[in-house]
């Protein structure tokens, strides 16, 4: 078993990694990062840099009523290295808090590099390493070897779905005559989106393209299981003709000033970086091939003649079963010195994916001292991932974002407007006496 003061090896320079090497590094403990990138680049890897974001630009929504909002207010009560760059590189996105992708991968980079006790190691690792600390943080885009080697280590099945990425266009390929500044259910606001408005007819023949369009098509060992918050756009449309007016292309909340009307359907344009040069088409994650989306995405008002940056694409997503393997420290069941965080674990979305990564550093920096940790209680948001992580039936376990369905229920009743505020008192509140308790 490793002592205190044994260096730590950190698999994985995704925001989890990092935000796991910024928790330990705070703590006085030395790290090595061990980053693939750009010896090898996934499917979905495009950038050198560190805590890439490949999805999107959005870390989704900042209120403190909102459950994601939430648990980042309580990681930057943890000193959080993602949240501090993420809000140093933030674009205008409304309510949500949405960054500069390059910007943000530089700010949480250059904050590591800057900590004494920390080293940077370009390589791809095929195999846990047999010696120290260990966590590994590789994401949903593991390579084969390692992600062969973890399999054969937890004696756990692998699951297998498709997360999809949205498309990115130019901003001086958009027609501007044709769209309209506004954010949904903001009216007050500065306007953050771009909106692209559709009537009954352009939706129809747009619906039509989307579900006959061509798709990418699997490989035969490839089993087709997508995570119902990030389906495709056409798996969406498949499920009825007015499904997608009630999911990403919904009007509601907004008029058109062209018309003094709210449209039939409306496709929401966000920044993708500060200069407004690129927009993220938001909720159009496809597994259409690249000139389908070049030829259904212009039929889009607006967009007749976009230019994309980036296409819609679609991977693998690997995680482990955490019930079965992990324990609430997020170590490995079967060897205390083999710890997990992120995307890997079974948690969704970057936040997520950044939250365990401090937990885990937490976790790790502890059990280096020679210290008991015990995860934040579940009425935070970071206590009920944990809880869900490791208390789920491990027969049915799948990925799952932060919610308030996954905290301890309020006590008594609740008026459905004052619950958001609510959770967040009590998870505030408890969050600080955790951190008391711990001396952190």
């Amino acid at each position: 078993m490793p002592s205190a003061g044994t260096p730590i090896t950190i698999i994985g320079g995704g925001l989890a990694g990092c935000e796991a090497a910024w928790q330990l590094l705070a703590a006085g403990h030395r790290v090595t990062l061990v980053e693939m990138k750009p010896e090898r680049f996934s499917p979905a890897h495009t950038s050198p840099l560190l805590a890439e974001l490949v999805c999107s630009n959005s870390l989704r929504s900042d209120r403190i009523q909102n459950a994601v909002g939430l648990l980042k207010a309580e990681m930057r009560a943890l000193n959080s290295l993602i949240l501090a760059a993420a809000d140093a590189s933030a674009v205008p996105a409304g309510r949500a808090l949405a960054v500069d992708r390059e910007a943000f991968s530089r700010q949480v980079e250059d904050g590591l590099q800057r900590k004494p006790g920390f080293t940077l190691v370009r390589r791809e690792v095929q195999e846990i390493p047999s010696e120290g600390f260990v966590l590994i943080a590789t994401g949903p885009l593991t390579s084969d070897a390692l992600a062969a080697n973890l399999a054969e280590r937890t004696g756990a099945k692998h699951l297998a779905f498709y997360d999809a990425i949205a498309p990115i266009v130019t901003g001086e390929s958009i027609d501007r005559t044709r769209v309209f500044r506004a954010s949904r259910y903001d009216p007050e606001g500065g306007g953050d989106y771009l909106n692209c408005p559709l009537n009954l007819e352009e939706y129809e023949r747009f619906l039509n393209a989307l579900l006959t369009g061509e798709k990418v098509p699997l490989h035969t060992f490839e089993e087709t299981k997508c995570f119902e918050g990030c389906l495709p756009i056409e798996v969406l449309a498949e499920r009825g003709p007015r499904t997608l007016t009630f999911g990403p292309l919904k009007p509601v909340g907004l008029t058109d000033p062209r018309t003094g009307r709210q449209p039939y359907a409306v496709v929401q344009l966000r920044h993708e970086n500060l200069a407004a040069t690129l927009f993220n088409m938001v909720g159009f994650q496809t597994k259409l091939t690249w000139p389908e989306q070049r030829r259904i995405f212009r039929m889009i008002t607006g967009l007749e003649q976009a230019e994309f940056t980036r296409y819609g694409s679609i991977h693998r997503n690997t995680f482990l079963n955490a019930p079965a393997v992990l324990r609430e420290t997020l170590q490995l069941k079967t060897d205390d010195r083999i710890f997990f965080a992120g995307q890997i674990t079974g948690v969704e979305g970057y936040v997520e994916s950044a939250a365990m990564g401090l937990i885990a550093g937490l976790s790790l920096s502890r059990h280096a001292d020679g210290k008991t940790f015990l995860p934040p209680p579940p009425t935070t948001a970071l206590g009920s991932l944990i809880r869900f992580l490791t208390a789920s039936d491990p027969t049915a376990f799948q990925p799952m974002n932060v919610n308030f369905g996954l905290l301890t229920p309020l006590g008594g009743r609740v008026r459905k407007p004052d619950r958001g505020d609510r959770y967040a008192a009590r998870a505030l509140t408890d969050l600080a006496a955790w951190v008391r308790s711990l001396r952190l």
